[in-house]
């Protein structure tokens, strides 16, 4: 049992092993194997031998339940569900089909047409035979009326009287907006030169020079307040740059140092271990399965030896002669013989049968005389037959049935 891993042969020594194998086009790159301290190698062998101690028998427990689990699949469980298969099939799923299919459905569809008959006599037809000969006339009537007394009234109205009024009241207020303009135009001038251009004056000889020496002013303020501004940003980005610094070498250099001299190395150490512990668990779980194998094999090999290939030489040996000696000796005689009888009996059966209808065929002759001889019919001549033709059978013009010969 090889418990250590082997390096992978180089290629030269590779093709000297195997010269008749084709050299690939496009041979892989393969990772720059690493390579393994004494740390590595001596945890991987015990790790690997209780490994193998543990994983052995689980294996050979997992094995036979396998097997145990698929011979009950194959022998019980499957038929079993084929048979309930079956019957659900014929006791349910048939019964239920046809009582569907030749009873439910016809019934349902005969009570749907049934139903959607009677809807349409009850709701249907009355409501359309009411709107068709009672709601449309009566509407087409009502409508005629009311045109006759509400809109032709109504547009001699507009047409005569409202009209003329409208026009009249529109040249009327033509007339006043006119007026109205023009003394908008007036107001208008006058507001102008009492407020507007006052305040124009006011914004541009007054306003305006005040402003820009207040402008003036807020910028010299501000360039100043600037400046203050940046001598607090200074001040603030030193007094930043000192208490990082120290945060950094009292908290971030001491936990790097931990994490790089303490923390990696026993991590990767972990690592090790558990890599190691799950390559055990696989090459013992594999050569587990090597041993079951090997164990199962010669169980059933003990159990063939112990019972099947006794039981194979019975039957060939003791059983199959005796069968074939039952066969040639007592059954085959036996089959022969009551053959024969058979034939004889139905033979002897036949002739029974054969003198009583014989006897009954004298009997009759001698009570009721023999039969009579039948006289054979006739045949009429060729020559007094009608003709074949190609026609049907009919007279010609000038002959009756008098004069058919």
């Amino acid at each position: 049992m090889d418990l250590e891993k082997r390096p992978a042969a180089p290629p030269a020594e590779q093709a000297a092993q195997h010269p008749a194998a084709p050299a690939p086009q496009f041979a892989p790159r393969q990772p720059p194997a690493q390579a393994e301290g004494c740390l590595v190698v001596a945890i991987r062998l015990p790790v690997r031998i209780v490994a193998l101690v543990v994983v052995v028998p689980v294996r050979l427990v997992w094995d036979a339940l396998v097997v145990a689990g698929r011979f009950l699949l194959d022998t019980a469980l499957r038929p079993v569900g084929r048979a309930l298969a079956w019957l659900g099939r014929t006791l349910v799923l048939l019964p239920l089909g046809a009582l569907w299919t030749y009873v439910l459905a016809p019934l349902g569809r005969g009570l749907a047409a049934a139903g959607l008959f009677l809807g349409k006599c009850l709701f249907v037809w009355p409501w359309v035979g009411l709107w068709r000969y009672v709601v449309v006339p009566v509407g087409l009537g009502l409508g005629w009326l009311l045109h006759l007394l509400l809109v032709v009234p109504a547009v001699a109205l507009y047409r005569y009287v409202l009209t003329p009024v409208g026009h009249a009241i529109a040249w009327v207020a033509r007339g006043i907006g006119a007026g109205g303009k023009a003394l908008g135009r007036g107001v208008r001038w006058l507001l102008r030169m009492l407020f507007v251009v006052p305040a124009v004056a006011l914004y541009r000889y007054v306003l305006t020079p005040v402003g820009h020496a207040i402008a003036w002013v807020a910028r010299g303020i501000g360039a100043g307040l600037m400046w203050l501004g940046a001598g607090i940003v200074w001040l603030l980005r030193g007094i930043g740059f000192v208490v990082g610094t120290l945060l950094r070498w009292i908290f971030v250099v001491p936990a790097v140092a931990v994490w790089r001299w303490v923390l990696a190395p026993i991590g990767r150490g972990i690592a090790v271990v558990a890599r190691e512990i799950g390559d055990a668990l696989g090459h013992a779980w594999r050569v587990a399965g090597h041993v079951s194998r090997a164990v199962w094999r010669f169980f059933g090999q003990l159990l063939r030896w112990i019972f099947v290939s006794p039981a194979r030489w019975v039957y060939r040996s003791v059983l199959t002669p005796a069968g074939h000696a039952v066969r040639d000796l007592v059954w085959r005689p036996a089959a022969d013989a009551a053959r024969a009888v058979g034939r004889a009996t139905r033979q002897a059966l036949a002739t029974a049968r054969q003198s009583v209808r014989q006897a009954r065929a004298d009997v009759r002759r001698a009570l009721f005389g023999g039969a009579r001889e039948r006289t054979p019919v006739e045949r009429v001549p060729q020559a007094r037959r009608e003709p074949d033709s190609g026609r049907g059978r009919t007279l010609d013009p000038g002959t009756t049935v008098l004069t058919k010969d």
